[in-house]
């Protein structure tokens, strides 16, 4: 049923876009989705409340209508059940009753900044920009009609999930919608799901110093409430330097109830750390792959270059050693790369990842299918870190190129089982049980996996390919004698040139009645 209403949703809303770019328009429906959440979930609330005080049998009852009237704006009562405080003009109807009116946009954009004036964790992050939208005459209210479609519903729990569905399906149709551009600020939902099933952050500091639309985070909520733990068991903190981006991972945080720091403001992480104190328990991340701009003077001698100094035209080890500065020494970290960071020796990278690989802070090693992402057909791994691995002076190596399958003509995702193959590869490897596993007991895997001691990492100059170390997957022997099979692709072949002859002297013939010869 969600899924219908999803896929419903966004045909609505896309076929009023008309001309305008996605990347722009993107902001208003989220905005709006945004915005009909909290009004809807606030109703919901003083709905609930006006029903206790007029209950007789209540500690809430209340006898007098006027009394019940103050009481119900009293904004405690909505804090007190974590609902933000939505201002009378700002709450849905409002909006709703004046979608046709020509200032529906300047009406929606005041609207958003009295929700940001009375809610404090919400300053600064709604994207007012509604008054200028480039949308056709009457638009935006046919798009405030569509979102009215949204049916949170009174359980708070349940509205949240509709609303994180709904809103992350929307962020990736966008993302695909806005190809190139969408990667800044979404990573596709599989390589996340890896990342997370991977690292299993079940408590403490999660941190992603390029966070896009929060995604990771998300994911890592779910994940805990997957295996039995509850919202807030972890902390977030993020960074992002596009501001757009960066409301969208708040707005995308906030409507699920997830507590965060995302900064105090949208910033460069190199240049203008957010968190320079911060040492987390799990790191995840998908940084722009091979950004070449990413150098300022200021970052000569930087303390974060532990393993050598990054080379000023390619970021990828800046990304790699920022985050095992931020890593407690017990922590994890899972960063998604070009694949070009594993072999690569221009300038100094490849000094610097044999000096992390003999450090032993690398820990796995994971090659993807190509297509899984919207904005390049660069192919892509992971890596994962670790200051205090579990199996010392290995690395463990996983050739997933072949998992997962086409979603799309042009989009590949990895499935749940190649999901759950990986993530149980790993935990095996670590000698980590996961309840319910298929996989209990590691083995090499021609093909797939390998353990590799560190001697012959160094024998193979530290590239870290997956392909050189896992091997050729071993081919299934059928017992069909060579000359057997050379006997029937040759009756094959046979008959298929028959076939060949057969249809050019039919040709010949139409074309010949044509008056056409050759």
């Amino acid at each position: 049923m969600i899924n219908d209403i999803k896929k419903t949703l966004w045909a609505s809303a896309d076929k009023l876009r008309a001309n305008m770019d996605a990347a722009e328009y993107k902001h208003l429906v989220l905005g709006l989705i945004f915005l009909k959440y909290i009004s809807d979930t606030f109703a919901a609330r003083q709905d609930e409340l006006r029903a206790r005080f007029s209950d007789e049998n209540d500690e809430y009852f209340l006898s007098d209508e006027s009394m019940i009237q103050e009481e119900l704006e009293d904004r405690d009562y909505y804090r007190a059940a974590n609902v933000f405080w939505v201002p009378e003009m700002a709450r849905w109807e409002s909006l709703r009753a004046a979608a046709k009116q020509p200032d529906i946009g300047k009406r929606i954009d005041e609207a958003l900044t009295a929700i940001e004036t009375e809610n404090a964790s919400l300053k600064g992050i709604l994207d007012k920009r509604y008054g200028r939208a480039q949308l056709p005459d009457g638009k935006l209210g046919e798009l405030v009609d569509v979102v009215s479609t949204i049916g949170f519903g009174v359980d708070p729990s349940a509205a949240r999930d509709v609303l994180g569905q709904v809103y992350e399906y929307f962020l990736g149709q966008f993302a695909s919608a806005e190809g190139k551009k969408g990667g800044q600020f979404y990573t596709p939902a599989s390589i996340v799901k890896t990342l997370v099933a991977v690292l299993a952050p079940h408590h403490g500091q999660v941190y992603d110093p390029c966070c896009g639309s929060g995604g990771m985070f998300v994911q890592s909520e779910k994940f805990i409430e997957t295996h039995g733990g509850k919202l807030g068991d972890v902390s977030i903190y993020g960074q992002e330097s596009n501001p757009t981006t960066w409301r969208l991972a708040a707005m995308n945080l906030a409507i699920r109830g997830i507590d965060f720091n995302l900064g105090k403001e949208p910033a460069d992480t190199f240049t203008r750390d957010q968190h320079p104190d911060l040492r987390a328990d799990f790191i995840l991340a998908n940084p722009p792959f091979n950004i070449s701009d990413w150098w300022h003077g200021s970052l000569e001698g930087d303390p974060r270059w532990v393993y050598g100094d990054p080379p000023k035209g390619n970021a990828n080890y800046a990304w790699l050693q920022h985050m095992l500065h931020h890593l407690k020494p017990t922590g994890r970290a899972g960063i998604v790369l070009a694949n070009g960071s594993m072999s690569s020796s221009q300038n100094n990278e490849g000094q610097i990842r044999a000096a992390m690989v003999e450090a032993d802070v690398v820990e796995v090693m994971i090659a993807l299918p190509g297509q899984l992402f919207f904005n390049t057909q660069i192919p892509a791994c992971l890596w994962f870190l670790a200051k205090q691995k579990k199996r010392k002076g290995e690395v463990l190596f996983i050739d997933a190129r072949k998992l997962g399958g086409m979603i799309s003509r042009v989009q590949a995702e990895l499935d749940c089982e190649s999901i759950r193959r990986i993530s149980e590869t790993v935990a095996a490897w670590r000698g980590e049980i996961q309840e319910g596993a298929s996989i209990t007991d590691y083995q090499d895997v021609a093909g797939f996996c390998r353990s590799a001691p560190l001697a012959e990492i160094a024998q193979h100059g530290h590239v870290l390919t997956p392909g050189r170390y896992v091997g050729a997957a071993k081919v299934e022997d059928d017992d069909e004698a060579f000359a057997e099979k050379m006997q029937q692709l040759t009756e094959q072949l046979g008959e298929q040139m028959a076939k060949g002859v057969e249809l050019d002297g039919l040709i010949r013939q139409k074309l010949a009645g044509l008056g056409y010869e050759f």
